[in-house]
C-alpha cells in the first residue's frame, strides 16, 4: 500500500491569505482616499482663488459688485467647487462695493472635519478650522469680508 500525500492549501491557510489581504486593502484605500480629499481641497482652492480675479475683472467693467454673485464669474467656478465636493457660499455687502465668497473642505490629514475657505474683495484668502460655517464667515452685509 502506498500512502497518499494530499496536495493543496487547508481552508485555515486560506482564510489566513485572504485576511492580509483585506488588511492591506484597507490599509491602501485609507491612504488613496486621503490623497483624493487633498486633490478635492486644492481644486476648490483653486476655484476661490478663481473666484477671487473674477471678482476684480467684474469691478474693473461695472465699477461695482451689482450681480457679482449671480453673475458667470461666480457661477461658473462654484459649479466647479460643487463638482469637487464642496459648497461655495457668495454675498455682496449692501452697497455693492465688496463681496466675500467661502467653502467648505474636504477632511483630510491637514484640514480637520468643518475647515472652510474663504476669499473676499480685499485679496484675503484663508484656510479657517472650527470657524463655523461659510454663512457665517461671509454674512457681511455691511463689510463684505471673511470673518474668522
Amino acid at each position: 500500500m502506498t500512502n497518499k500525500k494530499s496536495k493543496g492549501f487547508t481552508i485555515i491557510e486560506l482564510l489566513v491569505v485572504i485576511a492580509i489581504i483585506a488588511v492591506l486593502a484597507a490599509i491602501v484605500l485609507v491612504n488613496v482616499t486621503g490623497y483624493i480629499n487633498q486633490g478635492k481641497n486644492s481644486a476648490i482652492k483653486a476655484n476661490l482663488a478663481t473666484v477671487m480675479t473674477n471678482g476684480a475683472v467684474f469691478y474693473d467693467q461695472n465699477s461695482n459688485y451689482t450681480g457679482y454673485c449671480a453673475s458667470v464669474n461666480f457661477t461658473a467656478p462654484s459649479a466647479a467647487i460643487t463638482a469637487a465636493g464642496g459648497t461655495a457660499v457668495c454675498d455682496a455687502n449692501a452697497g455693492n462695493t465688496a463681496w466675500c465668497s467661502c467653502s467648505t473642505l474636504k477632511t483630510t490629514s491637514a484640514d480637520i472635519a468643518g475647515s472652510t475657505f474663504c476669499v473676499d474683495s480685499t485679496g484675503y484668502k484663508k484656510v479657517t478650522q472650527n470657524a463655523g460655517a461659510c454663512a457665517a464667515r461671509c454674512v457681511t452685509p455691511d463689510n463684505g469680508v471673511c470673518i474668522d
